[in-house]
């Protein structure tokens, strides 16, 4: 189990009760939360625990490179304690946003390089939006 206190440290952030509470169910459930499921999950144990504090937060870990900001839905944005190198697919069906590792899709490796261009990256998002496996086999049936 990872030391999420340490792990803020690492990333050049200082822990608090409220950032390790974040941190860790970011880090737990990889299910790319909004700041409402965030905090709907954890006022309960956190009572003075304010969405603005989950959202300040939020974009204080994705600006020290601790969590990713997902844009994949226009109007929402969700979170992703995973700041490694891979793509998200969402179902159109189910809402779920799943995460593909690169191993799983070689070609798209190509996306992830370090300069293209005479540009320098230093982020890349894919997306991928359709219907999940669960979702085409309850269509199917």
């Amino acid at each position: 189990m990872i030391n999420v206190a340490q792990h803020l440290v690492d990333h050049g952030i200082k822990p608090s009760m409220q950032r390790v509470a974040i941190m860790e169910y970011l880090l737990s459930h990889h299910t790319h939360p909004t700041v409402d499921e965030i905090h709907r999950s954890l006022v309960p144990r956190l009572h003075t625990l304010s969405k603005t504090t989950v959202y300040n937060t939020l974009k204080l870990f994705t600006e020290h490179g601790a969590a990713l900001t997902l844009g994949i839905e226009g109007n929402e944005a969700r979170y992703d304690g995973d700041v490694s190198q891979h793509i998200h697919f969402k179902c159109k069906q189910c809402g779920r946003v799943y995460d593909i590792r690169l191993s799983d899709m070689p070609e798209a490796q190509s996306l992830y390089v370090d300069r293209l261009g005479g540009f320098q990256m230093d982020e890349v998002q894919v997306y991928y939006k359709g219907l999940c496996p669960n979702c085409l086999d309850e269509n199917n049936n």
